[in-house]
């Protein structure tokens, strides 16, 4: 019976990368890259104009709450002042104070609704700048595949070139 063998598996390594730079490759230049750029920025900026018109919108959304909260409350401070005697004064102010606050809630629903339909504009512009960086990214893409196939075949010529005079020199000696 033979001994006791010391195999380790071989140490697993990343991909199989070249340790040299390739240096026949071409560097990819992309010529629209300044109009990618500039959609991008776009992008960036109509997603903080959504994401500010969400945080006002919450904003406005709690005032609204607020002032229903305060209606709430002058109602039922009508209610239970019902029972006391109240002046004609008394009355006037209480009514006056409840119309204003009714009128300050409406004017918070009414802010509401105009944030909604302000949401949904950015939304819309937000959705639009995606789609046009997107296009942009995805020519980008394919001009650089183009480049890569550009370069594999200058490769794949040269290579052959360099296998036919290896060939050639052969059959001469």
């Amino acid at each position: 019976m033979p001994g006791p063998t010391n195999v380790h598996p071989p140490l697993r390594t990343g991909a199989q990368r070249p340790t040299t730079p390739v240096v026949d490759e071409t560097p990819f230049r992309f010529g629209l890259e300044r109009v990618r750029e500039l959609r991008a920025h776009d992008e960036d900026r109509a997603r903080e104009e959504f994401a500010a018109s969400l945080t006002r919108r919450e904003r406005d959304a709690a005032a609204l709450a607020a002032a229903d909260d305060l209606v709430r409350q002058a109602r039922a401070a009508r209610r239970d002042g019902a029972g006391a005697p109240l002046t004609g004064q008394d009355l006037i102010a209480h009514q006056l104070w409840l119309e204003r606050v009714e009128a300050d809630r409406r004017r918070a629903e009414l802010e509401v609704t105009r944030r909604d339909a302000e949401i949904e504009s950015r939304r819309q512009a937000l959705a639009a700048a995606q789609q046009r960086r997107e296009v942009i990214e995805r020519l980008r893409e394919r001009h650089r595949s183009q480049h890569q196939a550009a370069d594999a075949r200058r490769s794949g010529a040269a290579l052959d070139e360099m296998a036919l005079a290896v060939h050639r020199r052969r059959d001469a000696s």
